[in-house]
């Protein structure tokens, strides 16, 4: 159908071949690739819990594990190349986390409330399985009632996945602005795993590896105002992007509800890091295709960090400079959604990510799922 479309669509004028119209269904059937040329990452937001869990904290609180296994201290650090992770005051939700840094950009850029049209909530965290935790953002944040909301969860791709959405209905004309929201609460996941972690005493170095990972998570929370861009623009802009999904190994990584108050997770470590570099490096391969956004012409790389070892493998296959990655890992550890667009909010905040250079938010989730961003300042 997409071939038969556009075949008569070459056929039109010029003008014809160029409407909006026209524009989307070349994005659809190019195939996984996107090209924005109207949308500006107007002003990013974000709040920094107030309590910090430092590696030596959590192994202290499992010195009698160590002891058992005989494992080294300083090993949680050594491995994962996180020194600490903050954490929300102990009955946080995910809305509330994501309305702090909502507020924060409303304040920053200015702008009233009422002239969002759109909001969306992208975090792993949720207040709850319904209604949509979008909708007690939208409320605590004061949003119109005509706003557009919605919920939308792909692990820690969300928040990205979240960007794409509203820069395909600014592109499209569809609406003018909106809100990206992402509120990871970690408290519940790192305090369940602490707690089965001492009371299995059957555990093995062997078996205590698939909750090794569970240990690097920390909070936190972002926000991201968009909008159509001007003519001659100041602030970022969204000019490309792709995805490569590899599905076969969605087994690595497994988390949820254990019980009423109970969250854990799993993950094959190991595995996870050489299928997610495999899946990125498909990526990239696409996205570096696009004239202007080779290795050497980005700038700076903001990824989703999971671990030191993770992102020297990530930059040594995909060829990359290591000295371009502004990194956030050693105080924040893995924040889920929030790691990727944090990260390049700081540098921004930090003039490390300035105007005049170009930037990719490289994004990789259990799924596996991969999704690169190109953003060009």
């Amino acid at each position: 159908m997409l071939k038969r479309l556009d075949s008569r669509l070459r056929g039109n004028d010029e003008k014809l071949a160029k409407c909006s119209f026209y524009e989307s269904i070349k994005i659809y059937y190019t195939g996984f690739m996107i090209h924005f040329s109207r949308v500006c990452l107007d002003t990013f937001g974000y709040e920094l819990p107030p309590r910090i869990l430092s590696s030596e904290d959590i192994e202290n609180r499992l010195s009698t594990v160590y002891e058992r296994l005989r494992l080294p201290p300083g090993r949680l650090e050594l491995m994962s190349g996180i020194r600490e992770r903050r954490l929300w005051p102990e009955g946080t939700r995910p809305s509330e986390a994501a309305t702090l840094a909502g507020k924060r950009v409303l304040e920053t850029a200015d702008i009233d409330p009422k002239d969002i049209e759109c909001l969306i909530f992208t975090s792993v965290s949720r207040d709850m399985m319904e209604p949509a935790t979008a909708s007690f953002v939208h409320d605590k944040l004061g949003l119109s009632s005509s706003a557009l909301i919605f919920d939308i969860s792909n692990a820690c791709l969300g928040f990205l996945d979240g960007m794409v959405m509203l820069a395909n209905m600014i592109e499209l004309g569809q609406v003018k602005n909106g809100l990206i929201v992402s509120g990871e609460t970690a408290e519940e996941l790192l305090e369940s795993t602490l707690l089965t972690l001492l009371e299995d005493t059957t555990l093995s170095r062997k078996s205590i590896k698939p909750a090794f990972a569970s240990l690097t998570i920390g909070s936190g929370s972002i926000a991201l105002y968009m909008r159509k861009a001007k003519d001659s623009e100041d602030r970022p802009r969204l000019v490309h992007g792709t995805w490569q999904a590899n599905t076969e190994h969605s087994d690595l990584c497994h988390g949820g509800q254990k019980g009423a108050s109970t969250t854990l997770m799993a993950t094959n470590s190991e595995a996870l890091l050489h299928r997610g570099v495999e899946t990125a490096q498909m990526t990239w391969k696409r996205f570096s295709t696009k004239p202007g956004w080779g290795a050497e012409d980005i700038d700076r790389f903001f990824c989703h960090q999971v671990g030191s070892a993770h992102a020297k493998l990530l930059f040594e296959r995909l060829g990359l400079v290591p000295e371009k990655n502004f990194e956030t890992l050693a105080t924040l550890g893995n924040v889920g959604s929030v790691s990727a667009p944090i990260t390049m909010a700081m540098a921004m905040e930090q003039d490390a990510y300035q105007r005049g250079q170009k930037g990719a938010l490289l994004g990789i989730g259990s799924g596996i799922n991969c999704l690169m961003l190109g953003v060009e300042w």
